[in-house]
């Protein structure tokens, strides 16, 4: 596609050469199919990969022509490594970033998963013990460069749907969990809600409260793996969300907003596997009150998102400033995720701290 919606923050082919050499922490799928070819394309210096896998780890190196580290302290040990990006489940994610603060070995930033921790007040004490190394971090909350919801957020900025009034996001998907999740007493909304509830605050702001429900799967471990939540915001607008993670027909996400000038519907192209289809997006808005827009794109958000999300971590790094993912604003995320538990664990609505 050409025209206005073309890149939307995404890094072109290349453009990361030359910026702070990467160390990834992991060699699972998510490292072999999306970070790794993201990055390559994007031309970031990745020196190498670290992993409990050994194995797996010298073969994806091998595969990648990097270098295979013994285990994460080599390889932030090496000073061609400034930045870490890594690849640790959650309940894991915390203790090693700590472990490499602690390090003291020289890392200028960290690209961490989301969700940042498995808890609102363990990411805070991860998000504290980074400031106050100097360490930048950021949280890969990369559903913010899919390229539709990247378009919406510009015909929300430019007023082209005028005020919003109504929004939603629905995601129809049988989700196999990691193993990793198989004992989590939170499962559904951490793990996967996560990205919408982000994705609301990302086009919208923060909400002033937010009323959920969950409900685990039949023949599951009792952990929530079905939810629907609704924000509510200052001005009136009701943000929805509907994650069904029992779904066998018709899997996918899609979102629609109504405005008082206009609406926008579109999809996201995952899950389509192996890579994937592009996402959509049909509007019509104020500019041409008449005629239905549909921009078209070749990317899609797996694996092209992720390039971006690094990007913004090695701009930090390289020219000072915040990330617009940092942990503290990631922190409005989780106080989000942890407010929605409580509402489904109470079956009342939330309240959300006014942001100072």
């Amino acid at each position: 596609m050409s025209g206005e919606f073309d890149r939307l923050g995404h890094p072109e082919p290349g453009s990361l050469a030359g910026t702070p050499g990467v160390g990834i922490v992991g060699a699972g799928w998510i490292v072999r199919e999306c970070h790794l070819p993201s990055y390559a394309t994007a031309g970031a210096e990745v020196v190498g990969i670290a992993s409990r896998d050994a194995g797996r780890c010298r073969e994806l190196a091998g595969e990648r022509g990097i270098r295979a580290f013994a285990g994460w302290e080599d390889l932030v040990d090496d000073p061609a490594v400034e930045v870490v990006d890594i690849a640790y489940p959650p309940d894991a994610q915390p203790e090693l970033i700590g472990a490499i603060v602690a390090r003291g070995a020289g890392i200028r930033g960290i690209l961490a998963q989301k969700p940042l921790a498995p808890t609102l007040a363990e990411a805070e004490a991860t998000v504290r013990l980074c400031e106050d190394a100097g360490v930048i971090l950021a949280v890969n909350q990369n559903m913010r460069w899919d390229h539709s919801i990247r378009a919406l957020k510009r015909l929300l900025e430019e007023g082209r749907l005028g005020e919003p009034v109504m929004a939603q996001i629905t995601m129809h998907a049988r989700v196999g969990f990691m193993p990793y999740a198989a004992d989590y007493a939170r499962k559904g909304m951490l793990i996967m809600s996560v990205h919408h509830l982000d994705a609301f605050r990302f086009l919208f702001g923060d909400p002033s409260e937010v009323v959920a429900s969950v409900r685990a799967a039949p023949g599951g471990d009792g952990a929530d793996e079905m939810a629907t939540y609704t924000l509510r915001y200052p001005d009136g607008l009701l943000a929805v969300g509907i994650d069904n993670m029992y779904a066998t027909l018709d899997q996918g996400i899609e979102w629609r907003v109504d405005g008082t000038a206009g609406t926008a519907r579109g999809t996201l192209g995952w899950p389509d596997h192996p890579w994937g289809s592009s996402s959509t997006l049909r509007y019509v808005g104020a500019e041409h009150p008449d005629r239905v827009l549909e921009p078209r794109w070749t990317g899609r958000w797996f694996p092209d998102a992720f390039a971006a999300t690094l990007a913004e971590l090695l701009a930090a790094v390289d020219g000072g400033g915040d990330p617009s993912i940092s942990g503290r604003d990631n922190l409005r995320t989780m106080a989000l995720l942890e407010a929605a538990y409580s509402s489904a664990e109470s079956g009342r609505a939330v309240a959300l701290p006014v942001r100072q």
